[in-house]
């Protein structure tokens, strides 16, 4: 008799409640089409519910015609996005999540003061490309540099090494990135990083939550869409604590095979994946024969970012 236990937090995190809300909203009081540039959160599934309803996702601000509404996703642009918008008189709705917004300021202030800054992130993700172009000055030559591993650090070539700063992407796994930082830090020892770690505080829970799920269980079901950071990282650390993890889309993606000789089935959802996504693997699997559902109690998270103040006021049409 299969057991179902639920990781606790999972699914949506502040940041990505908001990023979906001020799409809705926009819908609501402007209308369709709004645009938005890259998908507002990384799932599927919210996509194209957003899509259906009139949201139109474009890879760049050239493909939005002018005089339009655009919305810049929760993991951020850079600067050069931001003055095109301007220059092109767009509307701009900016669901940049406030924990990413904070890593942009950060950069920004490090570079006016003439620092080189280490970005530790993934390259092409969305949320590094936005942070990589947060460093405005006028010579030719780049301070900001990415390294995705401790090997990378090796081959930084920094011009003073007393004015060197780190950041990180804030959907990274806590471990790795430690090691990544102990790196930096014996190669540059006056290194400064942030106060506070940038990985988001919604990362950390659910990477604690899913470490907790692992070493109950005899397999792991993250809901999470291939390109979601956050998800990769939580399906990766179950398997790190040794046991097998996949990461679905919705109970469409499981496999009947992956269950056989399993008595505890962890199930978890990453920082961008609904709850309506996690019920339906439940149901299936219990359609399958598994029977009970635990769920782990968990930390609770309190934290809500406000909205854009022209999206907060309740005028409708």
């Amino acid at each position: 008799m299969q057991q179902i236990l639920l990781a606790n937090p999972r699914g949506f995190c502040a940041g990505v409640d908001r990023a979906i809300e001020i799409v809705e909203r926009a819908l609501e009081l402007l209308g369709a089409p709004i645009y938005v540039r890259h998908e507002v959160v990384h799932n599927r599934f919210v996509v194209e519910s957003l899509r259906q309803r009139g949201a139109i996702f474009v890879d760049e601000l050239n493909d939005v015609p002018d005089g339009n509404t655009v919305i810049f996703s929760a993991h951020g642009v850079s600067q050069a996005v931001r003055q095109e918008a301007s220059r092109r008189s767009l509307r701009v709705f900016d669901a940049t999540c406030p924990l990413v917004t904070k890593v942009h300021l950060e950069v920004a202030r490090r570079c006016r003061d003439g620092y080189d800054v280490i970005l530790i992130g993934h390259r092409g993700h969305p949320e590094v490309e936005g942070t990589m172009g947060q460093c405005l000055r006028n010579d030719s030559t780049s301070h900001i540099h990415l390294v995705v591993t401790a090997e990378d650090v090796e081959k930084l070539q920094i011009g003073d090494p007393e004015k060197i700063a780190y950041v990180t992407q804030t959907t990274l796994s806590i471990d790795d990135t430690e090691q990544v930082i102990e790196a930096l830090r014996k190669r540059f020892p006056h290194i400064t990083g942030p106060k506070k770690k940038d990985i988001c505080y919604a990362t950390q829970n659910r990477q604690d939550a899913v470490k907790e799920l692992a070493s109950q269980c005899d397999l792991v079901l993250v809901v999470g869409s291939p390109n979601s950071s956050n998800s990769n990282r939580l399906r990766e650390i179950a398997e790190k604590h040794g046991t097998p993890a996949y990461l679905i889309d919705g109970s469409e993606d499981i496999k009947q095979t992956w269950l056989a000789g399993i008595q505890q089935i962890g199930v978890t959802a990453g920082a961008s994946a609904p709850e309506v996504l996690v019920e339906s693997v439940i149901n299936q699997l219990i359609v399958w024969g598994a029977t009970k559902t635990q769920e782990h109690s968990g930390k609770r998270e309190e934290v809500v970012f406000s909205l854009p103040r022209e999206l907060a006021t309740d005028h409708k049409h």
